[in-house]
């Protein structure tokens, strides 16, 4: 069951990590209604790492549980995709990441649902349901800024263009046989969905060029391992502590 352990830690970690991102939002957002919503996302992101930690350290049968797996691992351990380590940015950045991420995890989740593997598919189904709302949100303000003032295009434009790079890497060969799914067959259905939306947005798509690997062998960016740190310091600072 090894393959389905490291797949779970990386439908874990994506979460987990896409979370943590998101939350940074909180007192930051640019509206009150905008910092609600997204710490609504980040609340249902950080409910699917649970369920997909926890599945995995059961599975490991090693004593780790969800926390563990969470807080005391180092950054070469995690197996998410680059795409949600990145900085927040701009408002317009946060949401061309959100909408690429939930569309392909929508997906993905939509896809595990049917899988023979009965709790994975449990959690990917309620999961599926919580990505629908991401699409939603993100596409709105993606059209908004898109086909707004001259600033707003300029700046959602710049902001797909910069992150593009790193939605290749969802897509590359990644699962587990339990699993039963080539992620690479999700590609057309989620440039279709993305390309609709740029194209509500008068904005262009991206041409593929140089694109980011490595995150679900351990690679990560320049900005995961502060990340990380942030993340688990309190954790670390007091292992084993209960509140």
């Amino acid at each position: 069951m090894t393959g389905l352990f490291d797949y779970l830690l990386g439908l874990g970690d994506d979460a987990l990590v896409a979370a943590q991102r998101t939350s940074e939002w909180c007192a930051k957002a640019p509206q009150l209604e905008e910092e609600v919503a997204l710490a609504n996302i980040a609340l249902d992101q950080l409910g699917q790492a649970r369920a997909f930690l926890t599945y995995a350290g059961e599975l490991e049968g090693g004593g780790r549980d969800e926390d563990a797996l969470a807080f005391l691992r180092d950054a070469h351990d995690f197996r998410n995709a680059q795409l949600v380590e990145l900085p927040n940015g701009d408002f317009a950045t946060t949401v061309a990441k959100t909408l690429f991420l939930a569309a392909y995890q929508n997906l993905l989740f939509t896809r595990l649902g049917r899988t023979a593997e009965p709790r994975l598919a449990g959690i990917a189904a309620k999961a599926a349901k919580e990505s629908s709302f991401h699409v939603s949100y993100a596409s709105v303000w993606t059209v908004r800024l898109g086909d707004g003032t001259p600033l707003s295009h300029r700046r959602m434009r710049d902001a797909v263009e910069e992150v593009w790079p790193y939605t290749h890497e969802l897509f590359e060969p990644w699962s587990a046989p339990e699993a039963g799914l080539d992620p690479a067959t999700l590609r057309g259905r989620w440039l279709e969905i993305v390309e609709r939306v740029l194209g509500e947005a008068t904005l262009p798509r991206p041409q593929d060029g140089w694109a980011a690997t490595g995150g679900r062998h351990g690679r990560h960016t320049e900005w995961f391992g502060p990340l990380l740190a942030e993340m688990q310091s309190v954790h670390r600072a007091h292992e084993g502590a209960r509140w």
